[in-house]
């Protein structure tokens, strides 16, 4: 029983560049066997592409929550995106935006 996986855009806010944001969502990602990306923004934000069963995306948000130890997340943002096959082998660390 597999269960379909979606796609979801999650913008992260609060003290999250320079502290390792991007590696620790890329190591919770391959925990959680999700496949997507994570950048940087300009605006200080971090941008996080999933491409999950719905309970790996409820796992996943629960860990860009909590953050990497010297981050300060304020708030996640989730929205559906469209599922892009590029990324369907793994998780990556795409250059800032």
């Amino acid at each position: 029983m597999s269960e379909t996986k979606q796609a979801r855009r999650y913008l992260v806010s609060g003290m999250v560049q320079g502290v390792g944001f991007r590696y620790f969502t890329q190591d919770a990602a391959e925990k959680l066997q999700v496949s997507g990306f994570v950048r940087n923004l300009r605006d200080g934000s971090v941008e996080v592409f999933a491409m999950a069963t719905p309970q790996q995306h409820a796992e996943l948000r629960t860990m860009l929550e909590r953050g990497p130890r010297f981050s300060s997340v304020s708030a996640v943002q989730e929205e559906p995106a469209a599922p892009d096959p590029q990324y369907e082998g793994g998780f990556v660390i795409n250059p800032s935006f």
